[in-house]
């Protein structure tokens, strides 16, 4: 088996992957070799942030396994990959820690008036500004996989009501006061006073966050979006933000990316924007090695692959989850 990585590895993560499987080849493409080597693999890992040839890739017949290094999945599931016999398996839930981390960081960032505070402070200003809280609030919860039932647990903590919605609603824990289905979402606005989306990105799920649905957002609410960025009109968030109808917003991802300097949002004071970091964390290529072999030791046993997609919803159905718990041995 020729198995090409696509992600940054370090040579202790290729001496894992060969300890793991001796007898097969890995090669270390990285982003510049994807082109090139993925019409020779058999398997790949990784996470494509170039363009890749899947209509090519398919064609050849010969790659039986992708293994994502992201939750997302959009880098992978284009049509030709859905329409073939292509395993896909992503690192769902790896990486829940580090984004309810970037949640909180965004979230208090803004009810906290930072940046009022960080710009008064570049004018040795030290002036008493209102601010606001987060204990007690309401706080809805748009995909509770992984990284939304972690940031539940996180936000349990300030003792906030939360609402969630998902796609397939069950097991809704104690500190969750509803888990109701990913089409009711519509139902649960009105009440909220934060809105956080962690869902993935697909057809169903771009342009979620529209005109219709900020505006029945109580216009005191803040967005956050650790996400991805074209589940939110952006055009329709700006337009939100200046009118008042929407307090503001903490966005880790953009409708673009990188964000244009032309966009508006780099103007709103009521807007903190973080350049896609919400999953970046000090082990984070360690712990998608490690997932990677445990799923390259089932794929060599024939047993059923931890986080296996379903390749028409976009995500892993709930029996196909990794054990949520899971740590690197």
């Amino acid at each position: 088996m020729r198995v090409v990585l696509c992600y940054q590895t370090q040579p202790h993560h290729l001496d894992l992957y060969r300890a793991t499987a001796p007898d097969w080849e890995f090669v270390d493409a990285g982003q510049e070799g994807i082109a090139e080597e993925l019409p020779k693999a058999d398997i790949m890992i990784g996470h494509a942030k170039v363009p890749v040839p899947w209509n090519d890739v398919v064609r050849q017949g010969r790659l039986q396994w992708i293994q994502s290094t992201a939750a997302g999945m959009d880098h992978c599931l284009v049509p030709a990959v859905i329409g073939s016999p292509i395993r896909v398996t992503s690192a769902s839930g790896l990486f829940a820690d580090a984004v309810a981390e970037q949640t909180l960081a965004l979230l208090l960032g803004l009810l906290r008036r930072l940046p009022t505070f960080f710009h008064a402070a570049t004018r040795r200003e030290f002036t008493r500004r209102p601010t606001d809280d987060l204990h007690g609030r309401t706080v809805g919860i748009a995909g509770f996989g992984g990284n939304g039932r972690r940031i539940a647990e996180v936000l349990a903590t300030f003792r906030c009501r939360i609402l969630a919605t998902d796609l397939f609603p069950i097991d809704c824990p104690a500190y969750v006061d509803r888990l109701v289905p990913a089409d009711q979402l519509d139902a649960i606005l009105p009440l909220l006073d934060v809105l956080i989306l962690a869902v993935p990105l697909t057809d169903q799920t771009r342009g979620l966050i529209n005109r219709q649905r900020l505006r029945r957002l109580p216009s005191h609410a803040w967005l956050i979006n650790v996400a991805r960025g074209p589940c939110v009109v952006e055009a329709d968030l700006v337009e939100a933000i200046e009118s008042g109808q929407l307090a503001g917003a903490g966005l880790d991802v953009t409708e673009v990316e990188p964000l244009p300097p032309t966009s508006r949002l780099w103007e709103l004071p009521q807007v903190i924007i973080t350049p896609h970091v919400g999953a970046q964390s000090a082990d984070r290529f360690d712990k998608v090695t490690a997932f990677a072999c445990e799923n390259i030791r089932r794929f060599r046993r024939r047993q059923p692959l931890w986080n296996e997609v379903d390749k028409r919803l976009g995500i892993p159905r709930p029996e196909n989850r990794a054990p949520r718990n899971w740590e690197p041995p």
